[in-house]
């Protein structure tokens, strides 16, 4: 009988120091995925502000170029001006805020 008691108390024990490493490991795995999601997620977020700077550029400009064209009835002259003014405004935004983002990295 005593020893039966001894040998419940070693299995009680193992079993406690390997639920105690289970869970050190589960933690530990968490946390990484966590970091690896959050940084998957400032990556989307950032190709995402390049994206719409591009495209309000570009609207912006089409915008501006076609109320010029109604406004003086010279139909394509300034849609594509401003058009092609408005996508190199865009590039001109997104090379800076890529930049910015290097500049914040180090």
């Amino acid at each position: 009988m005593a020893r039966s008691n001894v040998m419940s108390k070693e299995l009680s024990d193992e079993i406690k120091k390997n639920s105690e490493q289970i869970k050190a490991l589960v933690k530990e795995e968490t946390s990484r995925s966590t970091s690896s999601t959050v940084k998957k997620l400032q990556h989307g977020n950032l190709a995402y502000r390049m994206m719409v700077e591009l495209v309000v550029g570009v609207v912006f400009g089409v915008g501006v170029g076609y109320g010029l064209d109604y406004l003086f009835d010279t139909f394509p002259i300034f849609l594509i001006m401003f058009s092609l003014l408005g996508f190199f405004a865009g590039i001109r935004v997104m090379l800076q805020t890529a930049n910015q983002i290097n500049a914040d990295k180090e």
